[in-house]
Order: structure tokens, then sequence, then C-alpha cells
């Protein structure tokens, strides 16, 4: 079991508590971090590009002069590619990009993801983090007083007003422990964990 300090937001080490080393002591492999990453952005992407082919753009069927006797290269319709105004050979179309990967892969990913932020020393553990009305300078405060500039905060209940204090500020993202993911723990530079989220995320990876 590995052992991290507590603390609150002043910065000032309330406790500690101990973190399941199947969850957050793990060999980070970089592969596997990687497959997910490439999984999540795949299934972000639209898909919607599309071009029409000879048969979809608007244009007479009828060919445009005379076989031969005219001196010009022989033409059967105006809407081929090689016109202006033509289709589009082997363009794109609607698609889906996304992939599936194993659940396990998944939640090992995720786990090993935490663990190298522990291991970098850039995992955070709060006892509590609630804000009492909307406000981006107090949220911005907070931050400051735990030397954090980029970090991706994961608490449990995320209430309105947190995540609204929080939305406007770049670099800072708030999430619940259901919407904890891979990606957003990588693209941000510290993780920082509300106190009740270690034992859901715990009985969520351990399962």
């Amino acid at each position: 079991m590995s052992t991290v300090s507590v603390v609150n937001t002043k910065n000032e080490r309330v406790g500690e508590i101990e973190l399941n080393d199947g969850v957050f002591n793990l060999e980070v492999k970089e592969y596997l971090l990687h497959d997910v990453v490439r999984m999540q952005r795949a299934a972000r992407r639209a898909g919607t590009a599309c071009t029409k082919t000879r048969v979809e753009v608007s244009g007479s069927g009828a060919k445009p002069w005379r076989q031969k006797g005219t001196g010009r290269a022989r033409a059967g319709s105006r809407r081929s590619p090689l016109w202006r105004g033509g289709g589009v050979i082997f363009g794109p179309k609607p698609r889906d990009y996304s992939f599936k990967l194993n659940r396990k892969v998944k939640k090992q990913a995720l786990a090993m993801a935490m663990s190298a932020r522990l291991q970098e020393g850039n995992l955070i553990v709060l006892d509590d983090f609630t804000m009492e009305t909307i406000k981006t300078r107090d949220f911005v405060n907070v931050m400051n007083v735990l030397n954090v500039e980029n970090c991706l905060i994961v608490a449990d209940g995320v209430t309105e007003n947190l995540h609204k204090s929080a939305r406007n500020v770049n670099g800072f993202k708030v999430l619940p422990t259901d919407g904890l993911n891979v990606y957003d723990i990588l693209l941000h530079k510290k993780l920082v964990l509300v106190q009740p989220v270690i034992e859901n995320l715990e009985k969520r990876l351990m399962a």
C-alpha cells in the first residue's frame, strides 16, 4: 500500500490515506495508454466528410459531342471526374472511425495513468472541495495556494458551483468519478482527487 498525504484547500496537511497498489502502483505500459487514447480520439471524430461521385453530381447524362470528327478528345459525360464540376474519385464518405478495446484493457490503462501521476509526484488528494458560490476568482485562488497551474480535478457529485467556477479557466477540468478517463489524465499535468473518490475508483477498477 502506498501512503499519500491528504491536504485541504489551504494546502495544509490534514491526514493521510493508503492507496491500493492494484490501482495506484502499477507498472506503466505506454503501448496500452496509447491504444486507449487512440480509441477515445477515434470515437470523437465526426466522420461526416462527404464528396459526390460522378453519379451524384448534377449535370446532363448526354454525350457532350460526337465521338469522332471534332478534333477534341472523346467525352461521354459532363459529370466526369476529369472535368471541372465533375465527380470526385475515391473521395471521403461518412464513416464511423470508432473501434473497441476489451473492458479489462481500458480498466488497466486507467489505473496505469493514475499510477503514472502518483509515481511522478503529480497526484494530489484533497479532503474536500466545495464552493459556496460560482466564483472563478475563488477557484483560481485555491489552485494558486495548491501551486497547481494545469490539472484534472475528480470529485464525486460534482456540484454546479465547482464545475462552473472552473470551466472558464484554461488548463483546468472538473470531472465526476464516472467520467474519469485516460485521455484527460494524460492531457493534464496534475491529477487532483477529492478523498471520497478514491474508494469508488478502487472498487470500480478492482471489480
